[in-house]
């Protein structure tokens, strides 16, 4: 009987959305500890955050399904709060941390990474670019850098760290400047993930407004390390319309959001959403289906920060090491300041936020 009582219970809190999320709280396992003394009912709601912005109006509502919808009237609800993580030396001055993930490879996820980095910069933002793709590193070509070497510089704190490579006002790091590009990365997990730890906790950033990571596709020990590693304000999804990629992008989502990670995803980024020939800008073709990252997001409830079309200099900038954000006339251009302005406003609102402000530049 008190198992069917607590399994009840279990099954009307499920009812209570958080907020920004598609996760109820039992899903997220943030109900603990459910007890019935008599008529009073008990449990812990755990939250991830200390300072979690929701807390009050999860309570409330945990406590009004219950005494609206069981015969309970006496409800107890201890806030448990979780050590907020602290992120290491070398991102200290930076004011948000975001993840650029996908859940398949071959989306455009570093081409969105790339582009979002630049399109921030000329909107006058600090911005620095974490290659995390330690298999497949693709940023140096990206931005033309491939022989670019960083170099190491003692800071006054005593500790020794790399000095990223800068180009077009965003700071880089890769795995791809310290190997050989044409030798291929066969590394186990845990050296993949303490190369990442390395770029990450070594390098020189400064003062950032937004630090971007471009991880690798998929769902593995690297994003793990990560989210171990550092606070992340959130992460963007990138997919593209065709079904494969969405119900993989759809894991992505569920990866983040899930119990053991909880990190609050900004929203959903749609590539390849149409091809557009140059010479005739207001045509649309979906030859890869058409709004299924539109749909994604509404199914998962989180924002749709942009769709960004196929175009031919999309892929000659990223050969040629010019991104094409650095055209904001072009319709790619335009497309990418866009979703720079939708993720801007997301983290800004991100429960994962630091409270440091954003501004633009020094």
């Amino acid at each position: 009987m008190l198992q069917k009582q607590l399994q009840e219970i279990r099954h009307l809190l499920s009812e209570v959305k958080y907020p920004g999320s598609s996760r109820d709280i039992v899903s997220m396992d943030m109900v603990q500890q459910l007890k019935i003394e008599g008529d009073t009912l008990s449990f812990r709601l755990v939250f991830q955050k200390k300072e979690d912005p929701f807390a009050a109006v999860i309570i409330r509502k945990s406590e009004n399904v219950i005494r609206e919808k069981s015969p309970f009237r006496n409800v107890r609800i201890k806030p448990v709060y979780m050590q907020e993580q602290e992120r290491p030396p070398s991102l200290e001055k930076v004011a948000a941390v975001i993840a650029v993930s996908s859940g398949k490879g071959g989306v455009g996820k570093s081409t969105v990474s790339a582009n979002l980095a630049v399109a921030l910069s000329l909107q006058g933002y600090r911005v620095g670019l974490v290659d995390a793709d330690i298999f497949g590193p693709s940023i140096p070509k990206m931005f033309g850098v491939e022989a670019e070497r960083p170099v190491i510089t003692e800071a006054d704190d005593g500790r020794e760290y790399i000095v990223p490579v800068e180009k077009y006002g965003v700071k880089l790091l890769s795995i791809g400047f310290f190997v050989d590009p044409d030798s291929a990365a066969v590394w186990r997990g845990p050296m993949a993930s303490n190369a990442l730890k390395q770029l990450i906790e070594q390098g020189f950033w400064g003062e950032l407004d937004y630090l971007l990571i471009d991880l690798p596709p998929g769902t593995s020990d690297i994003h793990l390390t990560l989210v171990q590693t550092v606070a992340l304000t959130g992460a963007v999804v990138v997919t593209t319309p065709q079904q494969v990629a969405l119900a993989d992008a759809r894991k992505g989502i569920n990866m983040f959001e899930s119990p053991g990670v909880q990190v609050p995803v900004l929203g959903l980024v749609e590539n390849m959403a149409w091809f557009t020939p140059a010479e005739l800008p207001q045509n649309k073709y979906h030859i890869f289906g058409k709004d299924g990252g539109r749909k994604l997001a509404e199914e998962k409830g989180v924002p749709l920060l942009g769709q960004i079309p196929v175009v031919q200099h999309i892929c000659d900038g990223g050969d040629e090491g010019k991104p094409v954000a650095l055209d904001p006339g072009s319709v790619t251009g335009e497309a990418f300041a866009a979703l720079a302005e939708r993720v801007v406003k997301a983290a800004e609102q991100s429960a994962g936020a630091r409270r440091v402000q954003i501004t633009k530049g020094n």
